[in-house]
């Protein structure tokens, strides 16, 4: 078990990096078995979701390297297996597997997946898309066996715009028999990033980032290669660092417009930033005016920056709203921040949050990935020492963030206990 120990108020100063997205990363890794071949990944970011992604690969007899960002996939000699519990539980990503199987072999077997406790987050609408395409699906207690003679194309609508369900729903219909146009799918960028893949792998995709994905479906595909893009999660969480504790802070290597909304609230709170073209410079903000946050999907605020924006409302003067519309237990953090001085009151998915109020140094705990990463930014900002347990959730997605925080001046260290 690990903790991470904070000695907040400590300017930032000096250059963040960004690594590679980790929403992309992961749907990536899965995706790569579908061709026959070897592809290869850069910018894949160091974090443990990757991590357990490439334990299901080894699993399947998959021949894999990774070094410096850079993983090659070798899937001569996959082999098509169950995927254990302990392996599918690791992470929500594993469901990816699920399309990517599915397409390559006609048959795929395995648990349902795991990842942070935000919610209900059924896999319904995933397995409802296989199902159009052809599939039959069958559960054994937690265990999921799909399967289908043949997949062919389908138009689906999604019920929700699920990125999960848009890009599960792209991998099994790349090699499905006929056209399959997905209408309602999601339009994140990550999904452009994985439908590029595909397409250099052979696959026949359009329409990715809008609400009309078009899959025309090939017989098979080979190796490719493509660049994880820039995380603009991380990214908005350091951003966000930097408005509260930035002495000519650069946070680089980011793609400036999936940060427009993040920008654009800034601009109403009054927080004055400068933008490159692949960066963003950031000093505190001497005065934040409130401001409502309601998160939605893209290109709207992200759930993902939910958590990490409301620390930053605790600094505000006046009544700021925070209102979380895709998931349930988005409020998690929420306890531990009013412990360190915050005053948020909760009210199902809604939180209202009076600020300015100081924070102190706490003994708190992460109970998802955003919620740690909230978490870490407000013992940035507290006086005094503030202890965080249960940190594996941030070391999901956050790739060195020790590190990172350490050379522009944070106080912070990873301990085991």
């Amino acid at each position: 078990m690990k903790q991470i120990i904070i000695e907040g108020s400590n300017k930032l100063r000096g250059t963040i990096n960004i690594g590679g997205a980790k929403n992309s990363a992961v749907a990536l890794i899965p995706a790569a078995i579908m061709g026959e071949g070897i592809s290869t990944l850069t910018n894949v970011p160091c974090i443990s979701d990757c991590d357990d992604l490439l334990e299901i690969l080894k699993l399947l007899n998959v021949d894999t390297t990774l070094n410096d960002g850079k993983m090659t996939i070798d899937t001569r000699h996959v082999e098509n297996k169950i995927i254990s519990e302990d392996l599918s539980t690791r992470l929500r990503a594993s469901y990816y597997f699920m399309g990517a199987l599915l397409a390559r072999f006609k048959h795929v077997e395995m648990y349902f997946p795991g990842g942070c406790n935000i919610g209900a987050r059924p896999i319904d609408i995933h397995l409802k898309g296989f199902e159009a395409l052809g599939a039959k699906v069958k559960k054994e207690d937690s265990k999921y066996i799909i399967e289908a003679d043949e997949l062919h194309g389908a138009e689906i609508i999604l019920d929700f715009a699920s990125v999960g369900a848009t890009i599960n729903i792209m991998l099994a219909a790349s090699l499905a028999k006929g056209t399959t146009i997905i209408h309602n799918a999601a339009r994140e960028v990550e999904i452009i990033n994985i439908a590029d893949f595909l397409n250099k792998m052979g696959a026949k995709i359009s329409g990715a980032g809008t609400d009309e994905v078009i899959i025309e479906g090939v017989s098979s595909l080979h190796g490719g290669s493509i660049r994880v893009i820039p995380d603009r999660i991380e990214a908005g969480t350091y951003i966000i660092m930097g408005a509260l504790l930035g002495d000519k802070l650069k946070v680089s290597g980011i793609i400036p417009e999936h940060l427009a909304i993040l920008f654009s609230k800034f601009d109403e709170m009054g927080i004055n930033y400068e933008l490159g073209d692949d960066y963003v410079l950031l000093n505190k903000a001497k005065k934040i005016k409130p401001a409502n946050i309601r998160t939605v999907v893209y290109p709207g605020f992200p759930t993902d920056l939910g958590q990490p924006m409301s620390v930053l409302l605790t600094q505000c003067d006046g009544i700021s709203l925070f209102d979380e519309t895709i998931f349930e237990n988005r409020m998690g953090h929420v306890k531990y921040l009013n412990s360190m001085g915050a005053k948020i009151e909760v009210s199902g998915k809604q939180a209202t949050i009076s600020g300015k109020t100081p924070l102190h140094g706490a003994q708190i705990t992460a109970t998802d990935l955003r919620s740690g990463a909230a978490l870490v930014t407000a013992g940035l900002i507290a006086e005094g020492t503030t202890t965080i347990n249960d940190v594996e959730h941030i070391l999901r997605g956050y790739e060195r963030i020790i590190t990172k925080l350490s050379d522009v001046g944070a106080k912070i260290k990873i301990v085991e206990i």
